[in-house]
């Protein structure tokens, strides 16, 4: 019988909105959500499971670009493109009241994104399935290396390691919520 995998609904909000702000603008992408996904069965699922919402500090909100370049100059904008980049379905709310700010962004995540103790990172994913017997000194110095380095050292472990987490999407999803605070 396959595992049914816990899900959250994940949120990003401006630092600088009140905490009962945080949480109303994170309720209105949430009815985005549900508005633009009501027949998604995701959705449904987790309507119907989990209900479980993580509300984080996305930063500054500003839909304006950098001269030059694409790039907004909001953090949360950011975060936006980035979630559109890389074809993640997401939702977002723009507040009338807030000079038509980006205020919230949110998406659904399974437990693969944040569940570090069932599904590891990379480096410790290969110490427990691949290179359980190095020694010491070597996990040491694979310790030290960074993501790029380990991903080019074993590029069969780590498209393993990509499936095991569920696909590049939930790899890209735990690196942007990874280190961030909850609002």
């Amino acid at each position: 019988m396959e595992k049914t995998l816990e899900q959250r609904m994940y949120f990003f909000v401006p630092y600088n909105i009140s905490p009962i702000q945080q949480a109303i603008q994170a309720g209105h992408a949430a009815l985005e959500y549900a508005y633009k996904n009501s027949n998604g069965a995701l959705f449904i699922h987790f309507m119907d499971k989990w209900k479980i919402w993580v509300i984080l500090d996305g930063g500054t909100t500003n839909s304006r670009r950098e001269i030059g370049t694409s790039i907004s100059l909001g953090s949360l904008n950011q975060i936006a493109d980035s979630l559109k980049e890389n074809d993640i379905d997401f939702s977002y709310f723009v507040e009338p009241d807030l000079n038509d700010a980006l205020t919230a962004v949110c998406f659904i995540v399974d437990e693969r994104v944040w569940n570090y103790k069932d599904y590891p990172d990379f480096l410790n994913w290969i110490f427990e399935n691949h290179l359980y017997d190095e020694p010491a000194q070597r996990k040491i110095e694979l310790k030290m290396m960074g993501m790029l380095e380990l991903t080019w050292m074993f590029p069969e472990y780590h498209k393993e390691w990509v499936g095991f987490l569920g696909g590049k999407k939930n790899v890209f999803l735990r690196e942007l919520i990874r280190g961030k605070k909850l609002a």
